[in-house]
């Protein structure tokens, strides 16, 4: 688009979420060595949420000048965990749209589609092959584009929450051991495991902050056994599936405030456990952002992190 084109482009990625309440933005430089800079963030209040909001966070954040990402959310899309075919590489989208044809909620034609490839240990004999298929219809993807076209934002890449989620998690692995990640928000619990910068699993739970934060004493404890079972589940599917990664650690995310999860879950899973303070792994430039903050705009500053140059 010409009017983009003219503008001089800022290092690092502008990510925007485009959510019920608000329009939140983040800008992540990557300098070659140190923490990544977060150079600026904030929100446009939803008002009437008939489009004015983004035009008026183009204006005021100067979007012309940012490589921009978004965030889908999670009910536009669909992660499907899939057999790697056996196939070129230029024949591989086609192949996985075969395989995957049956599992959408919709007609494959109908999608747009990329694919997560989950590496495997060149060693290990008859290890399954597996990939994740990120599907969204084309009618969602096509308004998404829309919206930022009519807002004169130069949308580059879309994203999705298990891949922004991976990218924050990835600020505090250690070297040759993979890490996991649990976060809870308006949508959910998401639950990931990576390793080397790769999303090797991801898991959501159908249990929202809302729900967990307003629940009495005895129906959080019931929550509570739900989120690990479901996590020590993951790790044993996790631990069969890769026995060659080590995992060194779980990290909670950043929450509103503490309703004993953090201490529930280190009394039962094996592996140590932290709730993370997004300060030690990123530099912000002025105010650092407080918990309420971290939490609010935690996949946004995921998606701001993004090394890749593809879109969905």
């Amino acid at each position: 688009m010409a009017w983009f084109s003219k503008k001089k482009t800022q290092p690092g990625w502008m990510a925007i979420s485009t959510d019920p309440d608000a329009i939140r933005l983040a800008h992540v430089e990557r300098p070659a060595q140190g923490k990544p800079k977060v150079e600026r963030w904030g929100m446009v209040q939803m008002d009437e949420n008939d489009g004015a909001e983004l035009q008026q966070a183009a204006r005021e954040y100067k979007l012309d000048r940012y490589r921009c990402a978004t965030l889908l959310h999670p009910a536009e899309y669909q992660l499907l965990m899939v057999d790697a075919p056996n196939v070129p590489r230029e024949e591989l989208k086609a192949a996985i749209r075969w395989r995957v044809k049956d599992l959408l909620e919709y007609h494959v034609d109908d999608a747009t589609m990329d694919v997560l490839d989950i590496p495997i240990d060149k060693d290990a004999e008859g290890q399954s092959h597996y990939m994740y298929a990120v599907a969204a219809k084309n009618e969602i993807v096509q308004k998404q584009i829309a919206q930022f076209e009519r807002a004169k934002i130069g949308l580059e890449a879309i994203d999705i929450p298990e891949t922004a989620q991976r990218n924050i998690a990835e600020l505090y692995a250690s070297a040759h051991r993979g890490i996991g990640m649990l976060t809870f928000d308006h949508s959910g619990g998401l639950f990931t495991l990576s390793f080397d910068g790769d999303l090797y699993l991801a898991r959501r739970l159908d249990l929202t902050w809302h729900q967990l934060a307003a629940a009495n004493a005895d129906q959080r404890q019931a929550y509570f056994e739900r989120v690990g079972v479901e996590l020590q589940r993951s790790l044993d599917h996790f631990e069969r599936q890769y026995r060659n990664i080590t995992l060194s650690e779980l990290l909670l995310g950043p929450m509103p405030e503490d309703i004993g999860l953090l201490a529930f879950l280190s009394s039962q899973l094996y592996l140590p456990l932290r709730q993370i303070d997004l300060g030690e792994a990123l530099e912000f430039s002025g105010a650092d952002m407080g918990v309420d903050q971290q939490w609010r705009f935690l996949h946004v500053l995921g998606a701001a992190l993004r090394a890749e140059t593809s879109a969905l």
